[in-house]
Formats: structure tokens, C-alpha cells, sequence
């Protein structure tokens, strides 16, 4: 089962606006409109603290790897500037939008095997920073 997601109106609205500038069939779009329409939109200032939302940078567990990552979750123009980008574009960006802390995903690796990652922290969220307007 999936976990629960959220999502801002704000965030909603711009991958919205992303998703339409893409091709109709494309995977990702695709797998990112699923994501849209299962999730709790609510307004960027009733946002819970420990929410991944755009431009929030976490930090997740590959689980039976004991491999920890920190990542900034962008869009892709503006990848070029973050050293610890990842697009939500990508599988692993995608996946991790709207997640909770403690949530765990299944993430497509590259070669086809399914990881689980764990959510252990929201180091930076720019809601949470009064950023609603981003």
C-alpha cells in the first residue's frame, strides 16, 4: 500500500503546469499525475512540518544498504544550481514528493530491482520557513 501523501496548492498547480508542457505519454508525466491525483492538496501555510514538498531538502535510508542520502527535491531549471539536486522529474524524485517522516516507498533502481527507502528527516522545507510564495 502506498503511504499517504500531501501536497501544496502551489506545488500542485506548477507540476501541473510542468506535467501539460510534456509529452501526453510519457512515463514520468505520467506517474507524477498518478501521485497528483491520490494526494491531500492543501494551502502552502497549513503544510505539516514534516512534509516533503519542492525545494525541501531530506534525508532518506535505502534500507538494507544502511545508505543515507541527502537530497534538494527541484524542478529541473533548476537543477544546474544544487550540488544535491534531484529532479522530480526522476523516479526517485517523484516518489518521495508528499511523503511524511517514518513513510517508506518502493523506488525503481536503474536495473529494474525494487529499493525501499525510509523518509527519516525533512532537514529544510520552505513552508515550514514561511516560504509560502517560493
Amino acid at each position: 500500500m502506498k503511504p499517504q501523501l500531501t501536497i501544496s496548492s502551489l506545488d500542485a498547480d506548477r507540476l501541473e503546469a510542468l506535467i501539460g508542457a510534456m509529452r501526453a505519454d510519457d512515463a514520468t508525466s505520467l506517474a507524477l499525475l498518478d501521485e497528483l491525483a491520490r494526494a491531500d492538496i492543501v494551502a502552502p501555510e497549513e503544510m505539516p512540518p514534516d512534509v516533503v514538498t519542492m525545494h525541501s531538502t531530506v534525508r532518506f535510508e535505502i534500507a538494507g544498504t544502511g545508505e543515507v542520502r541527502s537530497l534538494t527535491l527541484a524542478y529541473p531549471k533548476d537543477m544546474a544550481q544544487l550540488s544535491d539536486g534531484i529532479s522530480i522529474l526522476s523516479p526517485i524524485g517523484s516518489a518521495l514528493l508528499g511523503l511524511s517522516v517514518g513513510d517508506t516507498i518502493d523506488w525503481p533502481h536503474p536495473d529494474g530491482q525494487l529499493l525501499k527507502v525510509r523518509l527519516l528527516e525533512v532537514l529544510y522545507q520552505p513552508e515550514r520557513a514561511g516560504e509560502y510564495f517560493r
